[in-house]
């Protein structure tokens, strides 16, 4: 097959819905198809799939993450294309452009303000439209999609939806013991009970929750911090580390290239995940704390809630909570190293039986095959 998978970000960009795309073209083009991914130019050291040809398009104009790119009107030579919703000005052309498109629904915006109130309206019209012309909508998890901003329009028509999870590079991601030379590297005492964030810290994110984090770490002595990612908010975040006067626990990465990112994961004791909002649809980086056998914090929202079993491979807050999260944080930091090994194993078991890419991979192909049937059947008829 053909295919062409079109997202508003991808890498270089630290950021979910990119990293998703990323690793459905990986495996797609590793079996045997010929995938080319659609996104807007930037910045950084690229390092694209392999098999995969990769078009960064110049921008008519761009706001945050919603680059206008006309370019996607021309996508007539593939047999399908793989949409990544949402995608503001560029979601509206892969649905006038006449070739039959999945979507894969990552997340509702939140915004406030003007903002807020454009998104919402762009919802409930031009982005109902380019939901309803898809052949069929791919969500992360059916938790996730059943509490949408789409799943309540009354507009929407029957349509089908599947859920394809997120996954995890389980070869990479790997169980192993404390890495201590990275500890070493960032200053963290061999004992600490390192928590550890993976996330981008910029206002397109802004429903981490990396505040209501430093308040929890602030709460708990015992606990250590290490953020991983970069953007327009560190310097904020820094400066209420600072305010709080925890600068002696918390240390700020900056941007951790991939290729780091396993032994990161492996410096740590748990990861967190305080997201806020239902911009936070999922969790990718739950999938690569668990793959690498350690325990995990999350917030008990929509989707999120779907990849945490509490109290077998992690444990699940109320968000934006700083008090349930310094408990949980607590929790951790007292439980003795065989518990958390424990409930770093179950995690490890359950992402090798539901979230390796290949499986996802594999999913994904017989679905795109599944519409290209359908699609015949309608010409024929």
């Amino acid at each position: 097959m053909r295919v062409a998978h079109v997202t508003a970000t991808f890498p270089p960009y630290f950021g979910g819905t990119g990293n998703v795309c990323y690793h459905n073209a990986r495996v797609l083009a590793a079996r045997g198809h010929q995938v080319e991914v659609f996104t807007a130019e930037t910045h950084g050291t690229i390092d694209d799939p392999p098999g995969v040809t990769v078009h960064r398009l110049k921008p008519v104009i761009q706001v945050g993450n919603a680059p206008l790119l006309p370019q996607l009107l021309r996508l007539q030579h593939f047999d399908l294309v793989h949409l990544h919703y949402p995608f503001y000005t560029g979601a509206e052309f892969v649905s006038l452009a006449r070739i039959p498109y999945v979507v894969t629904y990552h997340q509702d915006v939140e915004l406030g303000g003007l903002l807020g109130y454009g998104t919402r309206l762009h919802g409930r019209t031009i982005g109902n439209i380019v939901l309803r012309r898809a052949a069929m909508i791919c969500s992360t998890s059916l938790d996730y999609f059943a509490h949408s901003t789409y799943a309540a329009l009354d507009t929407r028509p029957e349509c089908t939806v599947v859920e394809v999870p997120n996954g995890v590079d389980v070869q990479s991601f790997r169980p192993g013991p404390i890495d201590q030379r990275v500890r070493l590297r960032y200053g963290i005492p061999p004992d600490a009970c390192l928590a550890l964030f993976v996330g981008a810290q910029d206002r397109a994110h802004y429903f981490k929750g990396i505040p209501t984090l430093l308040r929890a770490v602030a709460k708990q002595p015992e606990t250590a911090l290490l953020l991983a990612g970069d953007g327009d908010l560190r310097s904020d975040f820094e400066q209420l580390a600072n305010d709080l006067g925890i600068t002696d626990r918390v240390v700020f990465a900056g941007r951790v290239e991939t290729a780091e990112l396993p032994s990161l994961y492996r410096a740590a004791d748990l990861l967190v995940l305080p997201s806020e909002t239902r911009g936070e649809a999922f969790g990718m980086v739950l999938l690569e704390a668990m793959a690498s056998g350690r325990p995990v914090i999350a917030s008990d929202l929509p989707g999120v809630r779907s990849v945490v079993d509490h109290g077998a491979d992690g444990l699940l807050v109320e968000a934006g909570n700083s008090e349930a999260l310094a408990a949980a944080l607590a929790t951790f930091a007292q439980m003795p190293r065989a518990t958390r090994l424990a409930l770093g194993a179950a995690g490890r078991q359950k992402v090798e039986d539901r979230y390796d890419w290949t499986r996802i991979g594999r999913k994904l192909e017989a679905l795109y095959l599944e519409v290209l049937a359908g699609q015949e059947w309608r010409h024929a008829s």
